[in-house]
């Protein structure tokens, strides 16, 4: 089957909990029950299950995530799990170039509104401040 899996302890975060199902890799937490307390074994066999899958299938994978963290998870909760964590990284990683973008933007915008004619701060205001009114 597949190899065995070497460990680096890694501190893994707990999470809340945001529904009745207990995502691999966590428990809930005893003392607070809306968070999840995270299973660092079980959480590190996920990361190497997910480079098995380069070269094995999702029923593979995951009968053999099962065998190692003595917990199921089946072929298409492993593949759910995955897809998830994937979408997530990727609207991460969108939402980061735009931030990104805004502040250039940013940047762009006050350094043309300090090269307008007439620009002009309040003592003590590290902001410009405009008169907003319209009378």
């Amino acid at each position: 089957m597949l190899p065995e899996a070497p460990f680096k302890v890694k501190l893994w975060e707990r999470i809340p909990r945001t529904s009745r199902y207990i995502p691999f890799g966590y428990e809930v937490d005893p003392d607070k029950e809306d968070w999840l307390q995270p299973i660092s074994k079980e959480l590190e066999l996920l990361q190497l299950a997910k480079k098995h899958l380069k070269s094995y299938s999702y029923r593979q994978v995951s009968a053999w995530l099962t065998t190692q963290s003595g917990r199921s998870i089946t072929h298409d909760g492993l593949k759910k799990r995955i897809d998830v964590e994937r979408k997530r990284k990727r609207l991460t990683t969108i939402k980061r170039k735009f931030a990104e973008r805004l502040q250039k933007t940013l940047r762009e915008i006050e350094i043309l509104e300090k090269e307008r004619v007439g620009y002009y701060t309040y003592e003590g205001s590290s902001d410009y401040d405009e008169d907003t009114s319209d009378s």
